[in-house]
């Protein structure tokens, strides 16, 4: 197994997490593949009381030029994510399972002003020139938690 792969894998994915949270589409699309898809379907959804607290993230964008961080109602976003389990399937694609958290600061005149979500992001990776760019994703919450304004 390349741990260099592995390294690039996870440096694409900490620019996946900047760009979000700077508001940088430019640098979320130049890692994304040209035909992604991201899959977000459910990801406000709180599994243990079945409530969506966010369905205006129950999308799924096909396309890298389909991307965009200007997400009206998230007035700021600090995500993490940890623990990487990741599976090289070829000297040009990879599956990853990322652990994450993330801190949604709503506009003020909505039901809630934080939103704090726990879970995974599944992913399918492919290589291109030098860069590994992010294929498949898809985001599932174990906990999401909405606190009011």
């Amino acid at each position: 197994m390349s741990y260099l792969a592995m390294a690039e894998i996870q440096r694409s994915k900490a620019r996946y997490f900047r760009g979000i949270d700077t508001k940088d589409t430019a640098l979320v699309r130049s890692i994304l593949a040209d035909d992604c898809v991201l899959d977000y379907r459910g990801s406000g959804v709180d599994p243990r009381t079945g409530q969506d607290i966010l369905p205006d993230t129950s999308i799924v964008i096909e396309g890298a030029a389909s991307f965009s961080t200007e997400a009206g109602f998230v007035v700021t976003s600090v995500h993490q994510g940890f623990n990487f389990d990741i599976e090289l399937t070829s000297e040009t694609t990879a599956n990853s399972i990322c652990a994450m958290t993330d801190r949604l600061y709503l506009a003020p005149d909505g039901r809630f002003a934080v939103v704090v979500g726990y879970g995974y992001y599944h992913e399918t990776y492919e290589k291109v020139g030098e860069v590994w760019k992010i294929k498949t994703l898809r985001l599932q919450r174990i906990r999401v938690e909405g606190r009011a304004a």
